[in-house]
């Protein structure tokens, strides 16, 4: 007789051994994305980039990422599962080591583009994993898990990693991560059994018809729209975050990792809330609320002069409040749009959109910031956080949109 908590099944040895290999997958994967925007300065000074340059290095791997996870949404069900990760970890972990070997712009601009090409596939096999091994009363707590890597990677990972870069360079901050990954790639040589349940349930469709099929739906493009609109601020903020606080607020790079540990361990703290809140009130108020909060302090904090450290950690630690409220009800809305045989197909979809959209507002921050020389403020920062203030609004519309959508659905279940 299995064990059961409250309604939902309790976890096998097994499960807890995949659920720990596959948060650490995703705290490696985000981790190798996000350290990027808190080494900005130091790799604009080091490798002679022009913000535009820089806005380039972040969105590659966004766009990269972006286009191989739309390739392997047709194909990636033909496979057995654990292969399929081993294969594109591996190139993962290449990758970031050639991260950590470039010497100028491009052959960082190049590494990132391979890192990207096989990190961006990870985030749906990952998901296909959970689908295939875990009931559904039991998804949402393996969720939770993963998804804590999202604030574990922004609380110990990036301070760690400048820890590195300031104590050994940038290259360190790319070599931990890599060391990390290796071990990680042989507990799922070892631990990991086969995924091949999957492979008995195979549709005569082509993959890529099934991928049409998805694409051209027109409720989905709904949601498709509104979750590429979401991204688009954090993208456009974040890539010059430490290069403002550095050369605009004054902040030193010893006191950077400080203001990213705070602000994790906000969304730590918040992100159980804001879950458990939009399980109990409207989710779309919530998203609302959490938008305005995220366009009014970012308005503040984009417009900020010096000030001391602790008001810095005070006004980033609301913004990612604000931010986090708008995340969470929008992924549990948009997880309501796709029919049970889309799913795989839309998730993918959905991810790799987020991506390119993330990417192409990356470059574009990269042209509205200008730096005079490698030590100089940046200038018009300010013009970003209006552009971003109104993307945001937006998203409030479209948001509305699927949350027609979402309730349209549910009112035709219950018949």
């Amino acid at each position: 007789m299995e064990k059961t908590i409250g309604d939902s099944p309790a976890f096998t040895f097994h499960q807890k051994i995949i659920i720990a290999i596959l948060a650490l997958l995703q705290f490696t994967v985000i981790l190798d994305f996000m350290v990027i925007s808190p080494l900005g300065d130091i790799l604009m000074k080091t490798l002679d980039m022009t913000t535009a340059n820089f806005g380039f290095a972040v969105s590659a791997y966004a766009f990269s990422a972006g286009i191989s996870g739309l390739l392997a949404a047709g194909f990636a069900d033909r496979f057995d599962r654990k292969k399929l990760l081993i294969f594109f970890y591996t190139g993962f972990i290449i990758g970031t080591v050639f991260c950590a070997l470039s010497s100028s712009y491009m052959m960082l601009l190049m590494a990132r583009i391979v890192t990207g090409l096989f990190g961006g596939v990870i985030g749906s096999v990952s998901l296909a994993i959970v689908t295939d091994l875990f009931v559904i009363q039991q998804r949402g707590r393996v969720m939770g898990f993963i998804q804590m890597a999202f604030a574990t990677s922004q609380i110990l990972g990036i301070p760690v990693g400048l820890y590195f870069a300031n104590h050994w360079g940038w290259h360190s901050a790319f070599i931990m991560i890599a060391v990390l990954g290796v071990f990680i790639l042989i507990a799922i040589i070892t631990q990991m059994q086969p995924i091949i349940k999957h492979l008995e349930l195979q549709s005569d469709k082509s993959p890529f018809l099934h991928l049409w099929h998805t694409l051209s739906n027109k409720n989905y493009q709904i949601g498709f729209t509104a979750i590429a609109f979401l991204s688009v601020g954090g993208f456009m903020l974040q890539p010059f975050g430490t290069a403002f606080l550095v050369n605009n607020i004054n902040i030193s790079h010893l006191e950077l990792p400080m203001v990213f540990f705070f602000t994790g361990l906000s969304v730590l703290f918040i992100m159980p809330l804001v879950g458990k809140l939009s399980d109990k009130v409207s989710k779309f108020k919530l998203f609302a609320a959490g938008s305005v909060i995220s366009v009014i302090m970012i308005l503040i904090y984009t417009n900020l002069d010096p000030i001391p450290l602790w008001q810095v950690v005070v006004i980033n630690m609301i913004l990612f409040m604000g931010i986090m409220s708008r995340m969470i009800p929008a992924t549990t809305l948009n997880t309501a749009i796709p029919e049970m045989k889309d799913r795989g197909a839309y998730m993918s979809i959905t991810s790799s959109l987020q991506q390119i959209a993330g990417g192409i507002a990356a470059v574009c921050a990269g042209f509205i910031v200008h730096q005079e020389t490698k030590s100089s403020p940046l200038e018009n920062y300010n013009i970003l956080g209006y552009v971003i203030a109104v993307i945001t609004l937006s998203t409030i519309l479209l948001m509305w949109r699927v949350n027609q959508l979402a309730k349209k659905k549910d009112a035709v279940a219950k018949e």
